[in-house]
């Protein structure tokens, strides 16, 4: 099994990357980065998935139709992920959805294999949770739109996660790879990358993965460029490696078997201790990159 998906490996049809249970070898969760052209529209069956729709750049109007109803939501998105936060939609399993775009753009679609049908549903920016995680040369931002506990979804937990250029992120290592009630679930994860660039000069970093135990063995050292996709069916992951001078962008998107949706981890016996530091350090001072839009009234 091929882990680490260059940019381009995935591609298929409409979509820069297209990850489905069957090609990753796992049950549940998917990835789908749709492009469209000014003008541009995209038909897909949500099938026994649940979706978010959730802008990459640009904007757009997602619809969902199936035997309770119509709905339609226009997406403000956003001109990059290094930019805002960016409202979002949610698509229901068993539902005819459309993804449509005046002026183009890239469109995630985060999904998982659900039994419940939730409505479909518009999420907006401002009700986006930006958490700045970390301190010192492992401070992040995270923008938990799809977090478990932020917004309902059946199965599916997602995030974005931005690393200033020169910062190391999911460290210390952890794993959700061992269904242990209450300390850890068992979640497989999809790592999709962006990179700011410089003067033109694209941006590129690292990420690792180790094996946890006997049958728990992926293993992943990858230079990763915008685009890009790891995969993690289990294992230690983390660091993930931001170059000096380029910030990070990633997107994951989580799923799993357990009847509780919730992201439980456990950190590397040998690097836990990392925690501890983070008190004594000041969270890096170009955090947060942006925060969330004002709610209106």
């Amino acid at each position: 099994m091929t882990y680490h998906l260059p940019a381009g490996r995935a591609r298929s049809g409409p979509h820069l990357v297209d990850v489905t249970p069957e090609a990753a070898g796992w049950g549940h969760s998917s990835l789908r980065v749709l492009e469209l052209p000014p003008g541009g529209t995209h038909a897909f069956d949500a099938g026994d998935s649940e979706w978010i729709v959730l802008p990459l750049s640009g904007a757009c109007t997602v619809t969902a139709a199936d035997d309770f109803g119509h709905d339609s939501f226009d997406l403000a998105g956003r001109t990059g992920v290094f930019d805002g936060v960016t409202d979002f939609a949610y698509v229901p399993r068993d539902a005819r959805a459309t993804v449509s775009s005046a002026a183009g753009g890239r469109f995630a679609l985060t999904g998982a294999r659900c039994t419940r049908r939730l409505p479909a549903r518009y999420g907006p920016a401002s009700a986006v949770p930006v958490e700045l995680r970390g301190t010192g040369s492992c401070s992040r931002q995270v923008n938990n739109f799809g977090a478990a506990g932020v917004f309902e979804c059946d199965k599916l937990i997602a995030v974005e996660v931005i690393t200033p250029g020169g910062n190391w992120s999911s460290f210390p290592p952890h794993k959700h790879d061992e269904h242990r009630p209450g300390e850890e679930s068992v979640l497989e994860e999809i790592y999709y990358f962006e990179f700011a660039g410089h003067d033109g000069t694209p941006g590129l970093g690292y990420q690792r993965v180790s094996p946890s135990g006997p049958g728990r063995e992926t293993d992943v050292l990858a230079e990763v460029r915008d685009g890009d996709v790891v995969l993690i069916p289990d294992g230690w992951h983390g660091p993930s490696m931001a170059v000096p001078g380029h910030h990070m962008y990633y997107l994951n998107v989580m799923a799993g078997p357990g009847a509780e949706r919730a992201w439980l981890i456990c950190d590397h016996p040998d690097h836990a201790w990392i925690r501890g530091t983070w008190p004594d350090q000041p969270v890096d001072p170009r955090l947060p990159l942006y925060t969330a839009p004002e709610r209106s009234v």
